[in-house]
């Protein structure tokens, strides 16, 4: 009987298919994107998706389950798909050229990224950014020692390499004006790559030396 009744708490309305955790996840994010993780508010977002506060406590404890599940989500989505995604591509220089390409082009589109990065705003939230963070930097520092990169080189230039993807944010949130796209996306993020990424190598003089 129990069962039967907390499946009922489920379904929204007659016609509409009961909510997923996804379902759940998805808005959290949203709201994220709106007011940081502030806006996460179960009330508010269970009326958004048209549900009751039954059907959230079908599939989360309380409020804190939730945005540790949206902020798993956000981690899967916006790091580990896009890794899994370059690593189809064999040459490392393509590989980060992509990558620089799809955050310029991509980045300021994601207000929850913005929202995240800028303000973590919960302690859960925190612990996600500084894992991507990682997660990011240790990935760029690989392929950039794919690239002849010694390994403190390639940490160094990796780090100032996230230092300019997340200003870019930044200016996206304050002076969008100023954000590039099209051919100028593609001209800045040669300009990236041949500053901090491509390998000199050293000229006939230089080996003389």
């Amino acid at each position: 009987m129990e069962l039967t009744i907390r499946y009922r708490t489920c379904v929204r309305k007659p016609g509409q298919r009961p909510l997923t955790p996804d379902d759940w996840t998805h808005a959290a994010l949203t709201a994220i994107a709106r007011g940081g993780v502030g806006a996460v508010a179960v009330e508010t977002i269970a009326a958004e998706l048209g549900a009751t506060k039954g059907s959230f406590y079908w599939h989360f404890k309380n409020r804190d389950a939730l945005i540790q599940a949206a902020l798993d989500r956000w981690e899967r989505e916006r790091t580990e798909a896009v890794i899994n995604d370059l690593e189809r591509e064999p040459d490392p220089a393509v590989r980060l050229k992509k990558l620089f390409g799809a955050s310029f082009q991509r980045g300021p589109s994601d207000l929850a990224e913005i929202a995240l990065l800028a303000n973590p705003g919960h302690p859960a939230a925190l612990r996600a950014v500084r894992r991507a963070t990682e997660r990011r930097i240790t990935y760029i520092a690989r392929q950039l020692q794919a690239l002849g990169w010694a390994p403190a080189d390639a940490h160094d230039r990796a780090v100032l390499l996230y230092y300019v993807y997340a200003g870019y944010l930044q200016m996206a949130h304050v002076a969008p004006d100023h954000i590039a796209n099209g051919a100028a996306v593609r001209r800045q993020t040669e300009l990236v790559f041949d500053a901090l990424a491509a390998r000199q190598l050293p000229t006939d003089a230089g080996r003389r030396k």
